[in-house]
C-alpha cells in the first residue's frame, strides 16, 4: 500500500497545494507550466502548432470526421485553427488578427497554456487516481455527493480536480471514469457539465483582468460555492433530470455500492483491491499522457477557430447584444447597475470565458464580481468546454449543452447578486 500514499500525495500536491516561489503563490503544476514558458518563449509557439496541426488532421486520419454532424462542424473548424494558428506564428494574414484583443490573446493566453498544462497534468494525473486514492475518497463522500448533486462519492474528486487543476483535466478523468465503467451516462453528463470549469488558474486571470485580486479568497470561494449550489439544482431539472442511467456501452458497470459495517473500513478496502489491481508507474502514466495529448489535440484548433469566432461575433455585430435580452429581465429585476451590460456580458461567455471580464472592466465592483462569478460558474463555453466535452464519450448533445448554460447563468446571477450587495 505505500504507492497508495507515495503516489497519491505526489499527485494531490501537484494539484491541491499552493506553493510560493518567487514572490507568487500558485500549485506546483502552474509553477512548471510558468516556468516552462518563461523559458522556452521562442520554443513554444511551434510546439503548439505541431499540436494544432496533429489535431486537425487526427479526425481525418482516424475517420473519425465523418462519425456526425457534429464531428463534421468540429473537423471543419479544426482546420479553421490550424490555418489561423498558422497565420498567428508566421505572422501573416488581416490586421484586425493581429488586435491584442484577437489572435495574440487567445494564442499566448489560451492555445500555449492549454498546450502545456494537459499533457503534464496528465502525468500526476495518473498518480493521483491511479492507485486508490478515488476509491478511498469516493465511499467516504457518499452521503454528501449522492444526495446534493446525484453523483457518486468517487466524483468527488473530480470536482476538486477540476477547480484547482483544470476542466480538461476533470473531463479526462470523467471520460476515463465513465469509459471504465464507474459513472452512469447521466453522472459523467453532471460532472461535465456541473463540476468540470476552469481552473484557479484561469479565475486569477480573470480576477487580475477586473482588479479583484485584493479579495482573491472570496472571490475563490464565493464562486466555488455558488457554482455547486447551481449544479445541485440542475441536476433536477430538465435535461440532466431525465437522463438515463446507462453505461458505457463496452464497460462492465462498477455502480458504487453502499458500504456495510465501517465507511472507513471499507473504504480502504477499496482502495486496497485497486492498487493490486494498478498497472505499474510506467505505463499508467504512458496511458494517461496518450490521453492528455488526444485530448489537447482536439481543444486547441477549436479554441482558434471557435474562440475567435465568439471574439469577432462579439466585436463586429450585435448577435452577443440579442442573446443578452434573455438575461436582461432577471439583471433588470436584480436591480444590477447598468443591467443590460450586465446581460450582454453574462451572453458573452458562450463564446469564451474571459470575454465577459473585458466587457465590463470599467463597470463599478458589484459589476465586477457578480460578472467574474457567473464567466466561471457557467461553465459551458464554445471555444474550449464544448469540443472538449464532445471529445469524449460522454452522451450530451450540442443544444442541451446551450439550454444548461442558459439555466446555469440564470441561476448564478440570482443566486450571486444578494451575495455580492452583502460582501461588497
Amino acid at each position: 500500500m505505500w504507492k497508495f500514499f507515495v503516489y497519491s500525495l505526489i499527485g494531490a500536491f501537484m494539484f491541491f497545494v499552493p506553493v510560493t516561489i518567487g514572490e507568487k503563490s500558485s500549485i506546483m503544476l502552474d509553477h512548471i507550466v510558468s516556468w516552462i514558458q518563461a523559458n522556452a518563449t521562442g520554443v513554444l509557439p511551434f510546439y503548439a502548432l505541431i499540436i494544432i496541426l496533429a489535431g486537425a488532421i487526427y479526425p481525418f486520419f482516424s475517420g473519425t470526421w465523418k462519425r456526425s454532424t457534429v464531428d463534421i462542424v468540429f473537423s471543419f473548424f479544426k482546420v479553421i485553427g490550424l490555418i489561423v494558428g498558422i497565420m498567428i506564428v508566421f505572422e501573416f494574414g488581416p490586421a484586425w488578427l493581429f488586435r491584442p484583443d484577437m489572435g495574440p490573446f487567445l494564442f499566448n493566453k489560451l492555445v500555449i497554456s492549454v498546450s502545456l498544462l494537459v499533457p503534464i497534468g496528465a502525468v500526476f494525473l495518473a498518480m493521483l487516481v491511479g492507485y486508490g486514492l478515488l476509491e478511498f475518497v469516493g465511499v467516504l463522500m457518499q452521503p454528501i455527493m449522492r444526495p446534493v448533486w446525484k453523483t457518486p462519492g468517487r466524483s468527488a474528486i473530480d470536482a476538486v480536480a477540476s477547480f484547482v487543476g483544470s476542466y480538461s483535466l476533470g473531463l479526462l478523468i470523467t471520460n476515463r471514469v465513465y469509459k471504465e465503467g464507474k459513472y452512469s451516462a447521466r453522472e459523467a453528463a453532471i460532472i461535465a457539465t456541473g463540476f468540470s470549469t476552469v481552473s484557479a488558474t484561469f479565475m486569477v486571470i480573470v480576477a487580475k483582468t477586473l482588479g479583484l485580486m485584493d479579495m482573491w479568497n472570496t472571490y475563490f470561494w464565493v464562486t466555488l460555492l455558488v457554482t455547486f449550489i447551481v449544479t445541485a439544482i440542475t441536476v433536477r431539472i430538465w435535461p440532466l433530470g431525465s437522463m438515463k442511467d446507462d453505461y458505457y456501452e463496452s464497460a462492465v458497470p462498477q455502480p458504487e455500492m453502499k458500504p456495510e459495517g465501517s465507511r472507513f473500513a471499507v473504504a480502504w478496502r477499496e482502495a486496497q483491491e485497486t492498487v493490486a489491481n494498478a498497472p505499474t508507474i510506467g505505463a499508467n502514466i504512458w496511458a494517461n499522457v496518450r490521453d492528455g495529448l488526444l485530448m489537447t489535440m482536439a481543444i486547441l484548433p477549436s479554441i482558434l477557430s471557435i474562440g475567435l469566432l465568439g471574439i469577432v461575433l462579439a466585436t463586429f455585430t450585435p448577435l452577443f447584444d440579442w442573446v443578452g435580452y434573455i438575461f436582461y429581465p432577471f439583471t433588470y429585476i436584480l436591480q444590477l447597475p447598468e443591467p443590460m451590460l450586465v446581460a450582454k456580458a453574462s451572453a458573452l461567455g458562450i463564446a469564451e470565458m474571459f470575454l465577459p471580464a473585458l466587457l465590463v472592466v470599467k463597470s463599478g465592483i458589484i459589476v465586477k464580481f457578480v460578472i467574474a462569478v457567473v464567466s466561471v460558474s457557467s461553465i459551458i463555453f464554445f471555444s474550449a468546454v464544448v469540443p472538449c466535452i464532445v471529445a469524449t464519450e460522454i452522451p450530451i448533445s450540442i443544444p442541451k449543452l446551450i439550454v444548461i448554460w442558459i439555466q446555469r447563468v440564470i441561476l448564478t446571477l440570482i443566486i450571486v447578486t444578494p451575495i455580492a450587495y452583502l460582501i461588497l
